[in-house]
């Protein structure tokens, strides 16, 4: 005699989680023709609309040492993320600071569930890109947009000297 025992779960079926909202960035390292070239040091932030930082996302910086000393000596050249947030910071940051970049485009990508966005409260938002290079110059280009959002957001801006393209896609 076979019997079938079947069971109902009606009611316990957990609800999936909604996708997470992203902000997709991309920061193109231009190449340039120059005599001596150095890779740029770059910051990459949010500011809120009192131009606080809220979220530092990524600071790319020569990691080791060389003749000329370790490459956070040269963090402060960052000057507008130095001044606002970086003199605070104990580097190296975990999943925030890394190696320079090399010529090219670099995407990075952060959702709400990351800690520099979980906490991010509800408003008007800048993000900020700056970049520097020993024997070069400084460039700083800045995004506006609204988080949450509510539809997709699109942002570009275009560097002239140390960064290329910046392009900012924010995904509800």
């Amino acid at each position: 005699m076979r019997v079938t025992l079947t069971i109902a779960l009606s009611g316990l079926l957990a609800t999936s989680p909604a996708y997470a909202a992203t902000l997709d960035i991309n920061v193109e390292v231009p190449k340039l023709n120059v005599a001596e070239y150095h890779r740029p040091y770059v910051a990459v932030w949010l500011e809120g609309a009192d131009q606080k930082v809220a979220a530092n996302l990524s600071v790319w910086y020569q990691q080791t040492g060389n003749s000329e000393g370790h490459g956070t000596k040269w963090l402060p050249d960052l000057r507008q993320w130095w001044r606002k947030s970086g003199r605070t910071l104990d580097v190296p940051v975990d999943g925030v600071t890394g190696p320079t970049r090399p010529v090219g485009k670099h995407a990075l990508s952060f959702d709400d569930r990351q800690p520099a966005l979980k906490q991010l409260a509800p408003g008007s938002y800048t993000l900020v890109v700056e970049a520097v290079r020993e024997v070069g110059g400084r460039e700083l280009l800045k995004i506006p947009f609204t988080w949450p959002a509510k539809a997709a957001q699109n942002g570009s801006a275009q560097g002239s000297t140390e960064l290329g393209q910046v392009t900012l896609a924010v995904k509800p």
